[in-house]
């Protein structure tokens, strides 16, 4: 199983960047998708998901408006559109798959090694 996040990086305060996670090693489409990021000292922190068929998606309350989070299960890829950047949102960024089946008893979970976004005011 793999996650390989991509596609951070420096950028300005405003500016934009796009992550990816391409995902490899299993049912991709079977799997809710998440970005998470962390900063030293720091709890890591949800900040996307979408589901499996791509029909529900969860912001959080900082990046509402400001990111979009995408899936398309054809490439097994998963993207983070991130735009209007800020300082606060400098952090390592984590993609996350996650799968439970309907009594919650089984649960699967994997994660990538995260990709450095770096805000600079």
């Amino acid at each position: 199983v793999q996650l390989v996040e991509s596609g951070g990086g420096l950028v300005q305060t405003g500016g934009s960047l796009r992550l990816s996670c391409a995902a490899s090693g299993f049912t991709f489409d079977d799997y809710a998708i998440g970005w998470f990021r962390q900063v030293p000292g720091k709890e890591r922190e949800g900040v996307a998901c979408i589901s499996f068929d791509d029909g529900m998606t969860y912001y959080a309350d900082s990046v509402k408006g400001r990111f979009t989070i995408s899936r398309d299960n054809v490439n097994r890829t998963v993207f983070l559109a991130m735009n209007n950047l800020r300082s606060e949102d400098t952090a390592v960024y984590y993609c996350h798959a996650a799968w439970v089946d309907a009594d919650g008893s089984t649960r699967y979970d994997y994660w990538g090694q995260g990709t450095q976004v770096t805000v600079s005011s």
